[in-house]
């Protein structure tokens, strides 16, 4: 069996969303236990003989300060949920609470994998390959140093070696153009590192990538810091929602609009499918000695079933094991990002 437990009071829409979730998933995997961690008279409409409540008497908001989520509500359903996973009684975590609370607890109740300075947000964008590109950091680190993009790119590929059953999966840098001399310094840095660990065999660089490259799926894995990341995956969702309201317009203009609008509608709307970010949510908080799962905060039932879905596929393929060998194998690579300055030593006659 695998155990999950589950921030049932977290995101914009609480309960009403993540019990219908749950109560789905549990119907479609038989081999799944899920800890619905809340409010006890709030997650009390589930009941199920493979999912047990779990009491928190607090719930983190979408607007707690990260200090209020981290040292004031310590009885909350997302460090609750957390706290399962730190106990052994759970393999993994979900939570569509606050991105940076859920950050800040997991950090602090399961700390870094020794080799890691800093956890990194990882999901999935669609490409025109009819797959998806990994997209790391997504928002969890804003300014990065050139030692925390390697970091992330030898965590993406344990991401992806079990998402896609690839153990050499291609990793890409976000750059504004494709040539080694191209960027920032800490750009050149992060490719000069990374063409090192393709050397010793601790990864698969395919050299820098432009912004439209994610969506071409021209490699697996994409690394940038956290506020690049955070913008493309905002344009992401945005497409899917301009697709839609395009097709509703489309429908309601006039008889000839309507009548085409109605020829394409077959392709129009296998088209929104495919970029529906609903279907990739469930973002992976790589570099922490626990599983932890960040739905979107305003998913719905299905969005919030995709998020149980990533949980349970990594848990089951042993994600964490596997981004900690890969670590270990990079380990020399892999220095401290922030060294701390040695102070000078006095000396007296």
């Amino acid at each position: 069996m695998i155990t999950l437990a589950v921030d049932c009071m977290g995101g914009d829409h609480g309960p009403s969303v993540t019990l219908a979730a749950c109560r789905r998933f549990l119907d479609q995997h038989t081999d799944v236990e899920l800890l619905l961690v809340g409010l006890p008279d709030a997650v009390a409409g589930l009941t199920h003989p493979r999912a047990r409540v779990v009491a928190a008497s607090e719930v983190v908001s979408m607007d707690d300060p990260v200090e209020v989520a981290l040292r004031r509500k310590k009885d909350s359903s997302m460090r609750v949920a957390i706290q399962q996973v730190k106990d052994g009684a759970a393999q993994a975590a979900v939570s569509a609470g606050n991105t940076g609370a859920l950050m800040a607890i997991a950090r602090y109740l399961l700390k870094t994998i020794e080799g890691i300075d800093r956890p990194a947000i990882a999901s999935q964008l669609p490409n025109a390959k009819g797959g998806a590109t990994t997209v790391l950091d997504l928002g969890a680190n804003v300014d990065c140093s050139a030692e925390h993009l390697l970091q992330f790119a030898v965590m993406g590929s344990a991401l992806v070696s079990v998402l896609n059953n690839d153990d050499n999966p291609s990793v890409g840098l976000l750059n504004i153009g494709e040539e080694a001399i191209k960027g920032s310094e800490v750009i050149k840095k992060a490719g000069e590192l990374l063409r090192s660990a393709a050397g010793n065999g601790d990864l698969n660089f395919f050299g820098n990538v432009e912004g439209n490259d994610i969506f071409k799926g021209t490699t697996d894995i994409v690394v940038c810091d956290g506020f690049v990341g955070n913008v493309a995956l905002k344009a992401s969702e945005g497409l899917a929602t301009m697709i839609g309201q395009f097709i509703k317009t489309e429908f309601s203009r006039n008889i000839f609009t309507k009548i085409a609008a109605l020829v394409a509608y077959p392709v129009l709307s296998a088209f929104k499918k495919r970029v529906d970010h609903r279907r990739y949510n469930g973002a992976a908080l790589l570099g922490l000695r626990g599983l932890v799962f960040k739905s979107h905060g305003s998913a719905d039932e299905l969005a919030f079933g995709y998020a149980l879905n990533r949980a349970y596929d990594a848990a089951r393929n042993q994600l964490l094991d596997r981004v900690q060998a890969r670590i270990a194998h990079a380990a020399p690579l892999l220095v401290p990002a922030v060294r701390p300055e040695v102070p000078a030593v006095a000396h007296t006659d």
